[in-house]
């Protein structure tokens, strides 16, 4: 990477499904030209966590992305317990994260498991390829229409049941 920038070359980081450095590999390559102060120039264009979020009608102005979450238990339960509780309590913040293709289907049972009834539940999966499919149901509708997924790549985002504080957004 140095020599091509130090020969004056541009070098780019592209995504087939995530962003580039924030869902995807890529902030080592961003952080390294930092570091030999080269300047680092994001590009607009699809990120799949955004889009998942501005189509899943739940709060954009405030939420966290969570990378992946883990995988064994009993870490897996706690970590879907301890962002259920996270969505709901204080500010209520949506909590997004993904998972790989092959592990979509283990994902919703585990949120139909460890949250809340009313909490809502995105997946997102394929977002703006041919398969696309954005839906946001709470646990109890989730558990009715107990779907299949596909091995797509996916976003889920949780929301729990939020408390009326007065405040509007």
């Amino acid at each position: 990477m140095a020599c091509t920038l130090a020969a004056g070359h541009d070098i780019g980081i592209v995504s087939e499904a995530g962003c580039p450095g924030i869902a995807d590999p890529g902030a080592q390559v961003a952080q390294k030209a930092q570091e030999m102060n080269y300047p680092v120039r994001p590009l607009v264009g699809p990120c799949s966590m955004i889009l998942a979020l501005m189509a899943s009608g739940m709060d954009g102005q405030n939420f966290r992305f969570s990378g992946y979450l883990p995988i064994k238990e009993p870490e897996r339960s706690r970590a879907i317990k301890e962002l259920d509780k996270i969505s709901t309590l204080g500010s209520g913040e949506t909590q997004l994260f993904i998972e790989t293709p092959y592990r979509n289907n283990q994902m919703l049972k585990d949120l139909l498991t460890f949250c809340s009834l009313q909490t809502r539940v995105l997946v997102a999966m394929d977002i703006t390829g041919p398969e696309e499919f954005i839906k946001t149901r709470t646990v109890e509708q989730w558990k009715k229409e107990n779907p299949e997924l596909p091995k797509l790549p996916s976003i889920f985002g949780i929301l729990g049941p939020q408390k009326r504080t007065g405040r509007s957004r």
